[in-house]
């Protein structure tokens, strides 16, 4: 507790990481955004769900594989920086922050959906903006606050969701809650069969599910604030491919046996809808207030991990200095509140476009997702490089390297070109070269305004 990273005090627990990496790993691509891939894949969502989480499981053992070996505040951007290159680490660093940007808004998004439920004339933009003040504040307190937080919130998750699937099980098996009807597990494949839409849908719902896994490389930038990194970051990347398993996989396959997959709509959570339309409001209302709490959770994880990777970049001289400034608590407040203050940005959007916004920020929010685990895969092989025959000593090796490398920087290709094939997703698409330029233009404009510290920063 009393080690400090750069001024950062390590305030996070073992428990506050392996939460922080459920928290994570469950949010709203599930709760809501498993509607728009429950319509591709009808029941082999469970699949999409598997291979999806499977190359993601990878990527984040390419992550761990570092942070192990070197746990600082900034994650892989400090890799991208130090292994392949100023440009790549000033990109790495702002697209991350970016990529939360929207997925924050998102989140704030959906808390006005969610909200809804209960109070369906409240503005989504009110429900935003009132947990986007109230968040913030929490994260201007200390790191032990929002590690905290996130605690009692992923096990909320947690707990909702293991609960779920238990009485999802008892109806299949012995219709409880539903006169003793057993349901059996028709549903699986009496719609049109268990891939209804084909290979082609199944492909296609793969998008939408890699969003649902945008924000699990928290863990990561959780290193330079964890009290025991070496530990517990391997842990908790070790435990990310039965979380999917269970929470993913095993959640939505409970979904689909119970509840006809071609009768969720798209107008709220499908675990909210199927235990509403099915005649059990009790239970509806628990998993209303449950995907409510993981708006909440990612919004707060996105507010955190974008505040340090502004102080990260801050570190390497990548952004303006106050962005590196720390209260007595070893909280990076000027970075919290830009942050917080860029996600207003979705408060307006619900103003202005109430009922459209969500799936426009998830087209922007994969791509940026998808640049993020590129440069980690990518800086994993320029750090394996550098290490050398001193590979063998590493205490968190990547299972199948360079292999698996190389396949999942296939799949992401795969995954943008299938964004193509998506009519709300095109637009997001052909403005990522855009985004790239934008992201070369601001690294000139700071190689010749801002004054370079990588010495002090990435300790070469």
């Amino acid at each position: 507790m009393n080690s400090e990273n750069n001024g950062m005090h390590r305030g996070l627990k073992n428990r506050h990481i392996q939460m922080i990496a459920l928290g994570g790993a469950i949010g709203t691509g599930l709760f809501y955004g498993s509607a728009q891939t429950i319509q591709l894949a009808g029941p082999a969502i469970t699949l999409s769900y598997l291979i999806g989480g499977t190359v993601i499981f990878f990527i984040m053992r390419m992550l761990g594989e570092m942070s192990v070996d070197e746990p600082v505040s900034g994650s892989f951007s400090h890799f991208a920086y130090k292994y392949w290159g100023e440009f790549p680490g000033f990109l790495s660093g702002w697209n991350y922050w970016f990529n939360y940007i929207i997925v924050s808004m998102a989140e704030l998004t959906a808390v006005g959906i969610y909200i809804n439920y209960w109070w369906p004339e409240v503005p989504h933009w009110v429900s935003a903006l009132v947990c986007l003040v109230v968040i913030t504040l929490l994260n201007l307190i200390e790191v032990k606050m929002y590690g905290e937080l996130e605690f009692w919130f992923a096990i909320i998750k947690v707990a909702a969701i293991v609960g779920m699937i238990v009485f999802g099980l008892l109806m299949i098996f012995t219709g409880i809650g539903l006169g003793g009807h057993a349901i059996g597990f028709d549903n699986l494949w009496v719609h049109g069969g268990f891939m209804p839409n084909g290979v082609w849908g199944l492909l296609l719902s793969l998008v939408i599910v890699m969003f649902s896994f945008g924000g699990i490389e928290l863990i990561g930038i959780t290193a330079g604030e964890a009290d025991n990194p070496k530990k517990s970051i391997a842990q908790a990347i070790n435990q990310v491919i039965w979380r999917i398993l269970i929470f993913y996989v095993g959640a939505l396959t409970v979904l689909m046996i119970i509840y006809p997959w071609n009768k969720v709509g798209l107008d709220g959570s499908p675990f909210v809808q199927i235990f509403s339309k099915m005649g059990i409001s009790s239970a509806a209302t628990i998993l209303n207030i449950v995907v409510l709490t993981a708006a909440l959770s990612v919004y707060n994880s996105g507010i955190y991990s974008n505040a340090r990777m502004l102080y990260g970049l801050a570190q390497q001289g990548n952004a303006p200095k106050l962005f590196a400034k720390l209260n007595n608590k070893g909280v990076p407040v000027t970075s919290v509140l830009a942050s917080s203050a860029c996600t207003l940005v979705a408060v307006v959007l619900n103003y202005l476009l109430p009922g459209k916004v969500f799936m426009y920020l998830i087209s922007v929010a994969i791509l940026a997702a998808i640049i993020n685990w590129a440069m980690i895969i990518i800086a994993n092989l320029k750090f394996r490089a550098v290490k050398g025959a001193d590979a063998a000593k590493l205490d968190f090796k990547v299972p199948l390297y360079p292999l698996s490398n190389y396949v999942c920087l296939g799949f992401l290709a795969m995954i943008i070109v299938l964004m193509l094939q998506i009519e709300d997703m095109k637009l997001s698409v052909y403005i990522m070269p855009l985004w790239l330029v934008i992201l070369w233009i601001g690294f000139k404009l700071k190689q010749r305004y801002l004054p370079s510290n990588i010495s002090n920063s990435i300790g070469k």
